[in-house]
């Protein structure tokens, strides 16, 4: 992991396409400014665990479908 001291107004580079700023520091919290491309999603940690665990969940539970009825039921008979 790599640790980084910013201060205001100043900012770290992700590759070519991801700049991370500070905003502001107030107390214990940091404000960021994040610009990235739209098709790299950005997520706080939080919500990004809550996905997460919402998709294992909608996996495990499509494990339940047999794939093949599925199939046969969208057919029809000639």
């Amino acid at each position: 992991m790599l640790v980084l001291t910013r201060r205001p107004g100043e900012a770290i580079r992700i590759g070519d396409d991801v700049s991370i700023s500070v905003v502001e520091i107030q107390g214990t919290q940091v404000r960021l400014a994040i610009d990235a491309p739209r098709e790299i999603p950005v997520h706080r940690e939080e919500i990004y665990e809550q996905v997460r665990e919402e998709n294992r969940r909608a996996a495990g539970a499509a494990t339940d479908v047999d794939p093949t009825r599925l199939w046969h039921r969208g057919r029809k008979e000639p």
